[in-house]
């Protein structure tokens, strides 16, 4: 049997991939954060699978549950929202999995900053304006900030930032990024980006704070950035007629050995 640790994606259903769909499809056990996934997701489960919401689980509880499904035999199908190579605690639960010899796989997820940005309509990486995007939260009571990670140090940067987990501390945020952004860089809030009750909100730093009013309390992503709004700005090369490439030789009369990117 295996464990599969699977990203549910950001909340609509149809962006659960192929190969999470027919991994839920195949297992008879399936473990789900509740207050994350929606239900439409557990109806690729089999008609006599075992559910279980790990949403009032502690780990100890989750692992239990695991080790049950180990010893007889059935594959587990963990799902999580969004993608797992962030902020999922994953990493614990494979430890402790690995620890005891039960075998586990990863399938990612659609993330919820892809999920924002597609809401959004923006590429967050420009020519000459953004070539990074950060991810990034503010601390809180699950996990702290190593000293390094703070918004002023990201801010330095000038890259897109991304911040999750958040939304409650939107003013502390605003102050900090302030001063190397400017009060009028773009920057937007998507609350529960691609649920039925999405919600996107754009303004400037400034204005951001007055823009999202109260109520939003979790879900909510932050992005902060001059590509948010960007109209001028390079085209890349990538797709300029004297470009070579490998699969595109340039109209200047390149060999086409040239790199992809």
């Amino acid at each position: 049997m295996t464990v599969h640790f699977i990203g549910a994606g950001p909340g609509a259903p149809e962006l659960l991939t192929l190969r999470g769909r027919d991994l839920i499809a195949a297992c008879p056990v399936c473990l789900y954060a509740g207050s994350l996934v929606p239900r439409e997701v557990l109806a690729h489960c089999p008609p006599a699978a075992r559910l279980v919401d790990t949403a009032p689980l502690d780990l100890e509880a989750i692992v239990a549950e695991c080790r049950a499904a180990h010893l007889q035999g059935h594959d587990v199908a963990r799902l999580q929202s969004g993608d797992l190579s962030i902020w999922s605690a994953m990493g614990e639960q494979l430890r402790r999995l690995r620890e005891e010899g039960i075998p586990v796989s990863v399938t990612p997820g659609v993330p919820s900053f892809a999920a924002a940005a597609a809401a959004l309509g923006v590429e967050l990486t420009l020519p000459g304006l953004a070539q990074s995007l950060v991810l990034t939260r503010t601390p809180g009571r699950a996990s702290a900030m190593p000293p390094r990670e703070s918004l002023t140090n990201f801010a330095a940067t000038g890259a897109t930032l991304a911040i999750h987990l958040s939304i409650h501390r939107l003013g502390e945020i605003v102050a900090e990024l302030a001063p190397a952004y400017g009060a009028a860089c773009p920057a937007a809030v998507v609350y529960r980006a691609s649920w039925p009750e999405e919600r996107v909100i754009r303004a400037t730093l400034a204005t951001l704070e007055a823009a999202v009013g109260e109520g939003l309390e979790r879900t909510a992503l932050i992005l902060v950035g001059p590509a948010l709004a960007a109209e001028r700005f390079e085209d890349s090369r990538l797709y300029a007629a004297d470009y070579d490439r490998r699969f595109r030789p340039s109209s200047a009369g390149g060999n086409g050995t040239g790199r992809d990117d």
